[in-house]
């Protein structure tokens, strides 16, 4: 397998841990057969299931004009029951995903509808590049937290 696929897969398997850390906290995949489009308004209007999130969602436009679809969306959590996005970023080995962060920190800033948190790990990246995102929270009234998976999973243990 190249590098590439190499990082995706690596990269899915953070994304499923996430997935059975909603489920265990009682959340409820609701829109995996929905186009990528429709499923943050499906999210929006399904009131019945309390606790209900979606996998790669399509929220709008970013900074460049391009499509941007966040890895989960989740309502009712304990922390923001309104809605509130994950972004999972992982970088295994040196690589690019360093120097996406300010594109990301932007993004979130200025076109995510939600509040959000970045769960960020896999030893690769630059610890450079973590610690200037993690000081983006004070200033990025939009990003809300940047943990490892250690600390994601703390958190998401006293907020979900």
């Amino acid at each position: 397998m190249n590098p590439g696929g190499r990082a995706v897969v690596s990269g899915n398997v953070l994304e499923k841990t996430v997935e059975t850390i909603l489920q265990v906290h009682g959340y409820i995949d609701i829109c995996r057969d929905l186009p990528k489009k429709r499923r943050r308004d499906w999210l929006f209007y399904s009131n019945e299931l309390p606790k209900r999130y979606a996998k790669q969602v399509y929220i709008g436009s970013g900074i460049y004009g391009t499509a941007i679809y966040v890895d989960f969306y989740i309502f009712n959590s304990v922390a923001i029951p309104s809605g509130m996005i994950i972004e999972c970023k992982w970088q295994q080995a040196g690589g690019s995903v360093d120097e996406k962060l300010p594109y990301l920190n932007l993004n979130i800033q200025t076109c995510y509808p939600s509040p959000t948190v970045v769960l960020i790990d896999g030893e690769g990246m630059k610890k450079g590049a973590i610690n200037w995102l993690t000081k983006q929270v004070d200033c990025n009234p939009n990003l809300i937290a940047v943990h490892n998976l250690t600390h994601f999973i703390i958190w998401a243990n006293n907020h979900l």
